[in-house]
């Protein structure tokens, strides 16, 4: 299985800059939005978060610009279950014109599964992570990103 399509869009006039550029913000949009269809795909839908108190907080992310993204752009946000364990996910979404494989940028991120009474970390329930065994089995053979695990920072000088 390839990494799971996860959110699709066409590029607004609201979200570009005065050369027609997706705005730095917007891209960041766009991968929250895949996130949420993540959240969906597992059974941490509004529904759930309501009846059991918990949700997904963002603990850290990373995001790359490779390429420029226009006005009008149809895009796509393809999303890979790096790790998890029984309260994180490791993710990577990566945001393609639809249909090409070519990647316009990338965004790992770091989630941790919060009971919102505490706040405080709570374990996945049994079905949210037999969801989670299935995506892992089904994109095992998926190769890790190459933007995986960068670190933000200056050369050392000479």
């Amino acid at each position: 299985m390839p990494a799971l399509t996860t959110y699709s869009t066409k590029i607004l006039p609201d979200w570009v800059d005065y050369n027609g550029h997706l705005r730095d913000a917007f891209y960041l949009l766009i991968f929250s939005y895949a996130t949420d269809a993540l959240m969906d795909t597992l059974g941490l839908d509004s529904d759930n978060r309501e009846a059991s108190g918990t949700s997904l907080f963002t603990l850290e992310l990373h995001l790359n610009y490779l390429h420029e993204v226009k006005l009008g752009a149809d895009v796509e946000v393809h999303t890979q279950l790096i790790a998890h364990d029984r309260k994180r996910l490791h993710l990577y979404h990566s945001l393609h014109l639809v249909g090409d494989e070519k990647e316009l940028a990338g965004n790992e991120q770091m989630l941790l599964h919060v009971d919102l009474a505490g706040p405080h970390s709570a374990p996945f329930t049994e079905a949210v992570l037999g969801k989670l065994a299935r995506i892992s089995a089904e994109q095992t053979d998926l190769p890790k990103p190459a933007l995986l695990g960068r670190v933000i920072g200056l050369p050392p000088q000479k």
